[in-house]
């Protein structure tokens, strides 16, 4: 293999690398606000509830 072949192997390696990491990240973030989401309509159901 050449040096720009070995150069190029790397480049994409880190490429496919940091997109996995991004997406890691993405699926933590939607998770989150899915969580915040559930507990807000719970909060709204107990005030609606309580009146």
């Amino acid at each position: 293999m050449t040096t720009t072949g070995k150069i190029a192997s790397a480049l994409m390696i880190l490429l496919a690398l940091s997109s996995c990491a991004n997406t890691i990240k993405g699926m933590g973030r939607d998770t989150a606000n899915a969580v915040n989401a559930t507990q807000d309509a719970g909060r709204s159901v107990d005030r609606a509830a309580k009146r």
